[in-house]
């Protein structure tokens, strides 16, 4: 080490073990700005070599998209507050950006003296390169998934929405129920016609009555005029009725009638009123449970029961939820006019390995929740809920989550490979890391690879 930084030896000598230790890129500078340290983390995400790196100018070497107007650790060494989770990218040794966030604090020697300023970076192409391809895996309309149970529901979609049969749409409670009814109505012929939704199970049976069919006025008490009702409203449309199990028997016999003839009576009616709407019924109920035992009518059930469509629950497509927590995070990002960067690697493995009993709407508030508490960079573990945080811990532990994480960067990585023949390279891009980083990576999860990778060809 030359003289400029024999002050700063011993406060490194004794951390050179941790910094080489993590997975963290990890540099530290002095005061002219010249680094003074470089992990081997730091050599894997850069693709520069620490021999390179020491006595350059960290803009030199750390070419990241805040070096030139928001350099967060000028910031930290300017006005002493730590930067957390800043989301950032570098341009690596190839030219290639790789996405990064960026954490930073003031250097101190033994005496607490500032001996400079010192930057951690996570490498964060993992995670985007999962986003990348889990994005867009199968999508109709704005249902877009990548497991294997929904591909079913989503190759079937289009002819079902060109069709005006009923409907019924079944899954447990926040499966996504209706998203799957309005991108049913987006892709059909209705879709310039009106999307009409009314929750069967959140209305009292005659308020129910009058709310689909609407009243003449005097036909009770308060009713001074007509109120057309919702098969009014959804003329030529579609008219989704969630919750369909909990409505009455009475009020199913009146609901059969329009099914069977296209037709109903407002309340204090004396006129039938045609319908042209389509219905799309969904319930969170087994529907022939019911009918078996007297709850629901048997032939209203093979009436709204044309075409079906079982929605799984989350805990059976866990493979969509880094794809959902991206689309949740876009979302809300937009509405609270925010810039997070996603979630930690940390949060991801507690998502995969809870078993979401509330599924999609779950996660959607938990993603909401973090969006309160966590105002820049990633979301972390801290951001979440409480009685979440305890139950990932109690029933997992931070070996499992661990394991979880090691098994979706397994398999994000090894689908890259089967799609790129084995070459390591392409792979590499594809997934939008480092060459090194990738390789580093195969050899860590202890992926199988061919004898050959696809670079090679066999002589003829």
């Amino acid at each position: 080490m030359t003289e400029l930084y024999k002050n700063t030896a011993p406060l490194l000598d004794r951390t050179d073990t941790i910094l080489e230790s993590i997975s963290d890129g990890v540099f530290t500078v002095d005061h002219d700005w010249r680094i003074t340290s470089f992990n081997r983390a730091a050599e894997d995400i850069t693709g520069v070599n620490r021999q390179e790196a020491i006595g350059r100018l960290c803009w030199e070497v750390f070419r990241a998209s805040m070096c030139e107007s928001a350099c967060a650790l000028r910031h930290t060494m300017d006005t002493g507050e730590k930067i957390i989770n800043k989301s950032a990218y570098i341009l690596n040794a190839d030219g290639g950006r790789t996405p990064i966030s960026v954490s930073t604090a003031i250097l101190r020697d033994e005496e607490g003296n500032v001996a400079g300023g010192v930057e951690t970076f996570r490498d964060l192409s993992v995670v985007e390169g999962l986003r990348k391809e889990l994005e867009g895996r199968f999508q109709v309309g704005d249902m877009v998934s990548r497991s294997d149970s929904m591909r079913h529901i989503l190759d079937i979609l289009p002819q079902v929405a060109a069709s005006d049969s009923t409907l019924l749409i079944q899954g447990e409670t926040g499966t996504g129920k209706e998203m799957l009814a309005h991108a049913v109505h987006n892709l059909g012929p209705r879709k310039d016609a009106p999307f009409i939704a009314v929750n069967c199970g959140a209305l009292p049976d005659t308020l129910l009555e009058s709310e689909l069919f609407g009243y003449k006025a005097g036909a009770f008490t308060g009713a001074e005029k007509d109120k057309p009702g919702r098969f009014a409203l959804a003329e030529d449309g579609t008219l989704f009725l969630d919750e369909i199990g909990d409505i009455s028997p009475a009020l199913q016999v009146r609901l059969l009638r329009v099914l069977q003839e296209k037709t109903y009576e407002p309340l204090g009616g004396t006129q039938s009123l045609k319908t042209n709407a389509r219905i799309l019924a969904a319930t969170n109920q087994d529907l022939a449970s019911l009918v078996k035992k007297g709850k629901f009518r048997q032939d209203l059930y093979y009436r709204i029961n044309v075409v079906a469509v079982e929605l799984p629950p989350l805990r059976e497509r866990k493979a969509d939820i880094p794809l959902l927590v991206d689309r949740f995070v876009a979302k809300f990002n937009r509405m609270q006019n925010k810039y997070l960067i996603g979630i930690t690697p940390e949060v991801l493995s507690a998502f995969m390995a809870h078993d979401f009993p509330g599924n999609i709407r779950e996660l959607e508030n938990l993603i909401e929740h973090a969006f309160v508490l966590c105002q820049e960079g990633a979301i972390e573990i801290q951001h979440l809920p409480e009685h979440f945080r305890s139950s990932a811990m109690e029933h997992h532990g931070d070996a499992d989550l661990s394991g979880t994480l090691r098994a979706v960067e397994a398999q994000a990585i090894q689908d890259a490979l089967k799609r790129n023949n084995y070459n390591r390279l392409a792979a590499a891009r594809d997934l939008g890391m480092h060459k090194t980083t990738l390789f580093r990576k195969i050899k860590a999860l202890g992926i199988p690879l061919p004898a050959r990778d696809g670079r090679r060809r066999t002589s003829k």
